[in-house]
């Protein structure tokens, strides 16, 4: 935790708390009103906007003994950013909930603030307002705007047999990290990192959707568990090739250090937040996509043809503790 000595969110107080979160903060030119006002005004030329919202909650989806309040504010931007994405928007504008106890260093809350702001400077969006409450725990509620910029929303609905399943990013780092840091295994930093800081491709969404896709989704809860939704949603069977979709070396050697099948990780970890998208097949795929498997007629998801025997993916309100978000 980052300086449990320093004064509290009591001592500091809330309003000063929040003005910490907001000073120096830039915004795109779509922010026309940010903070400061009892709401914000933010531009959609295209007409439509899309919205999201996820939630992070202290001792369920993530650990300060584990994660600095700077990666646990990166990684709300980023699972929230995935899910504009996977519609084909670009995200503009986040607004941020914060809730915590009041003997809660404000120094966790400056961290968390700045990995939001930063984040969302990054990828061209801005913070334009949120709240700050008491609450048992630290809680992080994010709500992100996108902008479609004229192309039609990628659903889950809209694959068709034949389609060709690609994948932007990789699946898989973000489980083997909460799993080495379940126990206590730091050989592998830069699969604990994945785990910590997702780093969604989010352009890949809108060049998707420029490129004729016809559904698309975040993976935050697992490959099956998300391409399940769009086969269930487009009346379709996903198969996978298992070529494409290999383990590598680091994941491969964090599970023989641990015991653990690195499939079970690629198939059903969540929290990478890649994208995953089915497209004409007469189409070329965007730069940063590849093939990992076709539609067919039919029903449910496979690998090789062959139902997958382990877990299905993350699911909300199983017991015990775990990251994952939808």
């Amino acid at each position: 935790m980052t300086d449990p000595t320093g004064p509290t969110v009591s001592e500091v107080g809330e309003f000063p708390t929040i003005a910490r979160a907001v000073e120096g903060r830039r915004q795109p030119a779509t922010t026309l009103v940010g903070p400061g006002h009892d709401a914000a005004l933010v531009a959609a030329a295209d007409g439509r906007v899309a919205v999201s919202v996820d939630m992070l909650v202290e001792g369920r989806h993530f650990r300060l003994d584990w994660s600095s309040p700077r990666e646990v504010g990166r990684k709300a931007v980023a699972q929230n950013g995935a899910d504009v994405a996977a519609l084909g928007a670009r995200p503009t504008a986040f607004v941020v909930g914060l809730g915590c106890p009041p003997d809660t260093p404000v120094a966790v809350l400056d961290g968390i603030s700045a990995g939001i702001g930063e984040a969302a400077e990054e990828i061209g969006a801005g913070v334009v307002g949120g709240d700050l409450v008491q609450a048992g725990q630290v809680i992080v509620s994010v709500t992100v705007l996108g902008d479609l910029e004229g192309r039609a929303p990628l659903l889950r609905s809209g694959a068709r047999a034949g389609d060709v399943v690609a994948l932007a990013g990789r699946t898989g780092p973000s489980a083997a990290g909460l799993a080495l840091l379940l126990a206590g295994n730091g050989d592998f930093p830069d699969l604990v990192a994945a785990h910590r800081v997702p780093t969604p491709d989010y352009p890949a969404g809108p060049a998707a959707a420029a490129a004729g896709a016809r559904a698309c989704t975040d993976i935050s809860d697992g490959l099956l568990a998300d391409l399940g939704h769009i086969a269930t949603a487009s009346g379709v069977a996903i198969d996978l090739e298992p070529r494409a979709l290999a383990p590598g070396p680091r994941l491969a050697g964090a599970a023989a250090a641990l015991g653990a099948d690195p499939w079970d990780w690629v198939l059903t970890g969540g929290e990478d937040h890649a994208l995953a998208a089915c497209f004409p097949p007469d189409r070329p795929l965007p730069e940063g996509w590849h093939a990992i498997g076709r539609v067919y007629d039919g029903a449910g998801v496979t690998l090789d043809g062959r139902a997958h025997d382990g877990a299905g993916g993350w699911q909300s309100f199983a017991p015990g503790f775990s990251p994952g978000t939808s």
